[in-house]
């Protein structure tokens, strides 16, 4: 009785900062205090209670190291011209008829590269929406088709914080994981891309306005040496590098054609590596600013308090009553199918990615003994379903960055696709995952 009121009073909190459309820390820090007050009730000390919510921060002390590496990251490849690089050439591939499917493709390769929704968003989401305007394309599905792209890589590349936290989570190596996650997402992205051809040409577009590349050959040197931060990612990644490597080399190397190529002072680098890129350019601006160890701050808080929320469970108890009907619905519907309504369930209430991952590991844990089954069953359910949720950051923060309605989450194939297919996949052959 006293778990299920608490449960409630963090519900109504979290209803609360969305009723007010206040942040979700908010609802966060009134959770953790709730949590922590239960665990006091339940004859843990004080001292016992913080150190189980350092020990659920320390699990995901390396992702907070990537967190701020990311930042840096994003804020250097939009200051060498390597995000501009890739816009300026992709935008001549560009046919009106195609373009819902193109937006899709181009958000999957660089939420790949950049291993972030968010940033690729308000990057190459911002772009593909503005051109969407220009050519009268329709904004729903260009919009689904940005919220598709942009988590196909927050799923599945290897600087990608959520696939990076499950590898953590459950103890599994990530460039593993991602071979496990291509196999079972091959049908599902053919499908999408079926989906969003169809689509466009069944609806009227016009020419395609292509000033937006002169913006960017304005502002910048596209030196071809620009787009060399990426493809180090891209060989890296195939060579099986360590992330933290990865990311410091492709940083380096961005720094030094910032420098270089770019003209930018030293000490203005510097800078950017915290606040992030700003251009004195208000139409690029729109399009590119952003980055910097700042960026991460509220995602890194976001984080904190949602790890230290799974050490707090496990140590009191509270959420064993549920587990235990959780385990019991895996023997009904498959422990992918358990695993899928739980992350649902979870994202709702947690209104963000990293907590839906958390609880539903948390929850979930014992519906399969194989580490790897649970690490793709995460990725195929709880990265996706959370953009689904309206009321999610998840899906809000994209949607609100290139100006679309809420309404485009029903047009965001992939994000359906994937898990319905792995769950029909898991009915059908009792086990979705072999081990490579």
């Amino acid at each position: 009785m006293l778990e299920t009121m608490i449960l409630g009073m963090f519900i109504m909190g979290l209803l609360v900062c969305i009723w007010c459309n206040l942040s979700i820390l908010y609802a966060l820090l009134f959770g953790f205090t709730l949590f922590f007050l239960y665990g006091l009730m339940k004859n843990n000390s004080v001292k016992h209670m913080i150190q189980m919510s350092f020990k659920g921060i320390k699990t995901v002390k390396n992702i907070l190291i990537i967190f701020f590496m990311i930042g840096m990251l994003t804020a250097v490849w939009r200051a060498s011209g390597t995000i501009s690089f890739i816009v300026y050439y992709s935008t001549k591939l560009i046919i009106p008829k195609a373009f819902i499917l193109i937006t899709f493709l181009f958000c999957c390769i660089l939420s790949i590269l950049t291993g972030t929704a968010f940033g690729t968003a308000a990057t190459i989401g911002v772009i593909c929406m503005t051109i969407s305007n220009a050519i009268g394309s329709n904004e729903i599905l260009v919009g689904g088709a940005i919220l598709s792209g942009i988590y196909f890589g927050d799923r599945c590349s290897p600087m990608s914080t959520s696939a990076l936290l499950i590898s953590e989570l459950t103890g599994t190596d990530i460039y593993k994981n991602i071979q496990l996650m291509i196999k079972t997402s091959i049908i599902p992205f053919i499908f999408t891309c079926a989906v969003y051809l169809i689509s466009g040409f069944l609806l009227e577009s016009k020419s395609v306005s292509l000033e937006i590349r002169t913006l960017f050959a304005d502002n910048f040197n596209l030196h071809w040496l620009t787009i060399l931060p990426a493809i180090l990612i891209i060989v890296t990644s195939i060579f099986k590098l360590n992330v933290k490597i990865t990311m410091i080399l492709s940083i380096i190397t961005s720094s030094i054609i910032c420098i270089w190529i770019q003209k930018i002072e030293f000490t203005s680098l510097l800078k950017m590596f915290i606040t992030g890129y700003h251009s004195s350019n208000a139409e690029l601006a729109l399009m590119l600013n952003g980055g910097g160890i700042q960026s991460m701050l509220k995602v890194s808080a976001i984080v904190c308090l949602s790890s230290s929320y799974a050490s707090i469970f496990e140590g009191t108890g509270l959420l064993d009553g549920i587990k235990k009907h959780i385990n019991n619905l895996s023997n009904t519907i498959t422990p992918f199918g358990s695993i899928a309504i739980t992350s649902f369930l979870a994202s709702m209430i947690s209104c963000n990615q990293t907590l839906t991952i958390i609880l539903t590991h948390q929850l979930c844990n014992k519906v399969t003994s194989d580490n790897y089954q649970m690490a793709n069953s995460l990725e195929n359910t709880a990265v996706v379903v959370a953009p689904l949720i309206p009321w999610s950051i998840a899906s809000a923060v994209p949607l609100a960055t290139v100006s679309a309605p809420t309404i485009c989450i029903l047009a965001a194939c992939y994000l359906y696709i994937l898990p319905v297919y792995n769950f029909f996949r898991s009915k059908t052959r009792g086990a979705i995952y072999m081990e490579a």
